[in-house]
């Protein structure tokens, strides 16, 4: 897959609402979409989530306030704090982090490149942006 849209030199920074969580990236988005499964939007409280994803050891996380959610395969970090959720991981995909869009201190510059789990799209959530469009993950699993 192509590199994220975003191109610099600096670091990709974010973190929770209350500061207790911070988060930077040394190096480039490898992974940046929309995804529409149960799931995340359980996890997240939003009809759709934007994720962007880096290599784990291209991440840097600090906090005091982290904490995970284990789901089977995958685990999501949000803050314990302020409740704002952070990232999620998934051990059948490898050392890959993929951080909540809106985490992002600048989300404005990252551009989703498609949708995931569109099959479990809400049925008026309409957003005709041309992207393509998987009917289950974005990122192979060995499982699916």
């Amino acid at each position: 897959m192509p590199r994220g849209e975003v191109m610099s030199d600096t670091l990709h920074t974010g973190g929770c609402r209350c500061g207790g969580v911070r988060f930077e990236a040394s190096a480039e988005p490898h992974h940046v979409s929309y995804c529409h499964c149960g799931d995340c939007r359980r996890a997240t409280g939003a009809p759709v989530a934007a994720f962007v994803g880096f290599m784990s050891d291209e991440v840097r996380i600090e906090g005091r306030t982290l904490r995970g959610y284990e789901n089977g395969t995958v685990t999501r970090s949000f803050c314990g704090t302020c409740g704002a959720p952070i990232a999620y991981t998934d051990s059948r995909i490898g050392d890959r982090i993929y951080f909540l869009l809106g985490a992002m201190d600048a989300p404005a510059l990252y551009k989703p490149t498609l949708h995931a789990y569109v099959r479990e799209q809400l049925p008026y959530l309409h957003m005709p942006d041309g992207l393509p469009r998987e009917l289950k993950t974005s990122v192979p699993r060995p499982t699916e």
